[in-house]
């Protein structure tokens, strides 16, 4: 197997675009050769099969997805509040809407991970992981609410964004504001009286 760091990134990132466009039937070592723009064959230099491939890429859109540390440093100086959780998850729409291959992608791979055991189980780590690192993270900014709260805010906002994604009319009735801030309300305890 080939190791140069920079072509085996290049060619996960080109397979992501090839998941978003083409979903997982047309994710092929040819198809990712031919987005990478490199020669037929090297994709298969990199990848000792498919299933290499697509774990790779599970791999690839968590670090995509994931916000940046310093802006994400810089959003959290503001005080805990149900103000912060709005700007927070206001962020995840933004991140998602400015790379969709990625989370098109991941959506592939769940759907592809119902007929592969192998990949459903790195999916299901992967995703348990995120959301117990999403508990550890609200409690431990001292974000309002608790570790129901938090799956809560998952399970709504995972919804959000298949819908956006995938039937974005359905939602566009709906202002992006109004729907954030009445899942914020709903879900979070009232401010405690002072």
């Amino acid at each position: 197997m080939r190791q140069n760091p920079e072509r085996r990134a290049a060619l996960v990132d080109a397979a992501i675009e090839v998941l978003a466009r083409q979903g997982s039937r047309g994710l092929t070592f040819r198809a990712v050769d031919t987005e990478a723009a490199v020669p037929n064959g090297t994709a298969s230099n990199y990848f000792t099969n498919r299933d290499d491939l697509l774990n790779q890429v599970a791999r690839r859109t968590r670090e995509r997805l994931s916000p940046d540390a310093s802006a994400l440093a810089g959003t959290m100086e503001a005080p805990p509040s149900r103000d912060l959780v709005v700007r927070l998850l206001h962020d995840l729409v933004g991140r998602m809407r400015e790379d969709r291959s990625s989370y098109l992608a991941m959506m592939e791979l769940r759907l592809e991970g119902t007929r592969r055991p192998e990949l459903q189980a790195m999916l299901t780590e992967v995703f348990s992981n995120n959301v117990q690192e999403g508990i550890r993270f609200h409690l431990g900014a001292g974000l309002p609410g608790d570790r129901t709260t938090v799956l809560l805010l998952y399970l709504a906002m995972s919804g959000f964004i298949v819908d956006d994604l995938t039937v974005p009319d359905v939602l566009a009735p709906f202002p992006l504001d109004d729907l954030i801030a009445g899942l914020v309300d709903r879900t979070l305890p009232p401010p405690a009286a002072e």
